[in-house]
């Protein structure tokens, strides 16, 4: 009787402890995705050889707030392209995916947040396939307490490839130089195109002259962007029918001209078919003005678009600018009063007296660096997130706070009439006499800085730092700001090896304090995709340092 009573008691904590477990929280879910479409260049390819290869890559994206540390299997079904396209592992696709005749086979051991890949194919229209056939690519996933969202792209042996000529644009040119943009076309795919978009972007400091009433113009000028990175985006369609093996020329005046403070700029321009064009900014504008762009045919292409070996890059072009003009980089003094033991507030800076806005477009590498030594009997107790305390010689420490010296850097643009504030907080633990410091600004070095090539009076970047008592001290006495006349100089790309993500806009001071410092850390791009839809393309910059005479 009393093992009875033991175990129905013990059946009753079983039973309390399972009422009490939680109940399983909702299975995480996932969505796998890719392009709406690819197209493939029709078998066989130039010369009677292998027709050109098409990429496709899908993805996992992983939105939840953990990573999922089950195993997951993904799968394409290949059954649907037997006839249409041979499909192989696109290269460095590691171990953990597998191909066959049926299937494409992928394991993860779990799945990291946010957005990462989960296979990438190349395809090739098979042998004996038509122009206009299709299948569906459909990227399906399972695991074990999770739910997955499928992708499917649509697979299309042929299609219209718009082709762009590149323009003769002039590289070198000065401050109000004009130059006219060609754009010249082509359909080198075997289906017509039904309208066509042409896109033009420029840097800061290139403007377009015309404006047109089939175009919208719009300006990327993102809260927090730094002056002048935006781009200026002018979108023209271009209504008609776009045949295969046709060129086209824009019949219709595009003047680029070189603004007062254009220095080292860019222009992208590009083609694509109506509906397939990259989303134009929100604050778009059209104008009214009774002119419109328009197209002429040129001359027919005279070869069948099988024997044209097309680039999935070639209806997108881009173009650098280096413009003879120069920045004048001016150090400003500071001087602060206080008593021994009293923590006092001191912003260091420079300026940028222009003409010219300075940009490292291409390699995002800071443009200039401000070189801050203390007077003695200083401390700093907060520093800005984009300055590196260092020893009194230049060479690295452990801790921010508490240096003798300081290097701060900029973004990797300095727009015209731009200022660059470093507030710091400094405790004045002792007032020595005649105690003073400097500010410097200009190109990184080992030791400190150097005057910038394209900087014109190298007399006003460095000023002095003094730290007065209260009850009248020293002054600072300003060095000289008088900006120097403009004169052809070279660039050079500054040798500070971080890039700072300080963000300013005109005369706003960089960022806040942070309670420690931290480490400051003729291009022809091949065409287009047959088919591309889903998605305009991406520009992705090469890293590129120029000079400038």
């Amino acid at each position: 009787m009393r093992k009875r009573i033991s175990l129905l008691a013990a059946c009753g904590v079983a039973a309390l402890g399972l009422a009490a477990a939680p109940a399983h929280a909702a299975d995480p879910a996932f969505t796998l995705a890719g392009p709406a479409e690819i197209g493939l260049r029709p078998h066989p390819g130039q010369n009677g050889g292998a027709p050109q290869k098409t990429s496709v890559e899908f993805r996992l994206v992983n939105d939840t707030a953990s990573a999922f540390d089950r195993q997951s299997t993904f799968t394409i079904d290949l059954a649907g392209l037997k006839g249409i396209a041979d499909v192989a592992l696109a290269k460095q696709q590691g171990s953990d995916c597998t191909l066959t005749e049926a299937a494409v086979t992928c394991k993860r051991p779990g799945l990291w947040k946010g957005e990462t890949t989960v296979v990438g194919l190349d395809l090739r229209a098979a042998q004996g396939s038509r122009a206009g056939a299709t299948a569906d690519l459909t990227l399906t996933g399972r695991a074990e307490g999770a739910t997955f969202k499928a992708a499917t792209t649509k697979v299309r042996v042929g299609g219209p490839d718009l082709v762009l000529e590149r323009a003769a644009l002039k590289e070198e040119q000065k401050p109000g130089d004009k130059q006219n943009l060609s754009i010249v076309f082509a359909n080198q795919g075997t289906e017509s195109v039904r309208g066509v978009v042409l896109e033009m972007r420029t840097t800061h400091g290139i403007d377009l002259l015309e404006q047109y009433d089939n175009c919208t113009y719009s300006e990327d000028t993102g809260a927090g962007r730094p002056q002048g990175t935006g781009w200026s985006t002018v979108q023209c369609l271009l209504e008609g029918e776009y045949e295969p093996g046709s060129v086209y020329g824009v019949d219709g005046s595009l003047t680029l001209k070189a603004a007062p403070h254009a220095f080292s700029d860019i222009v992208t321009y590009a083609v694509y078919a109506d509906g397939h064009q990259p989303k134009a900014g929100a604050a778009s504008k059209k104008p009214a003005g009774g002119k419109k762009l328009a197209v002429r045919e040129r001359a027919a292409a005279g070869a069948s678009a099988q024997s044209v070996d097309l680039d999935p890059w070639n209806n997108l072009q881009e173009f650098d600018f280096r413009t003879r003009n120069s920045a004048d980089l001016v150090a400003w003094p500071v001087a602060v009063a206080g008593a021994a033991g009293e923590t006092v507030r001191a912003d260091f800076g420079f300026r940028n007296n222009g003409p010219a806005w300075v940009a490292n477009l291409r390699s995002r590498e800071s443009v200039a660096r401000t070189d801050i030594v203390l007077p003695a009997g200083t401390k700093a107790t907060r520093v800005p997130a984009d300055c590196e305390g260092v020893n009194a010689d230049g060479t690295a420490r452990e801790q921010a706070l508490g240096a003798p010296r300081y290097f701060c850097s900029t973004g990797h643009v300095v727009g015209e009439r731009e200022k660059y504030s470093y507030p710091f907080e400094l405790k004045i633990e002792q007032v020595v006499a005649n105690a003073a410091g400097s500010v410097s600004v200009g190109q990184g070095t080992p030791q400190g800085t150097k005057g910038q090539p394209w900087d014109p009076s190298h007399a006003n970047d460095k000023a002095s730092v003094v730290i007065g008592t209260k009850d009248g001290g020293a002054s600072p006495s300003p060095t000289a700001t008088t900006t120097a006349t403009a004169s052809p100089t070279a660039t050079a790309s500054s040798s500070v090896a971080p890039t700072s993500t300080t963000s300013t806009s005109g005369t706003t001071p960089n960022g806040g304090l942070a309670a420690t410092g931290s480490s400051a850390g003729p291009l022809a791009l091949g065409g287009a995709v047959l088919v591309a839809a889903g998605g305009g393309l991406v520009l992705a910059f090469r890293r590129k340092t120029g000079t400038h005479v």
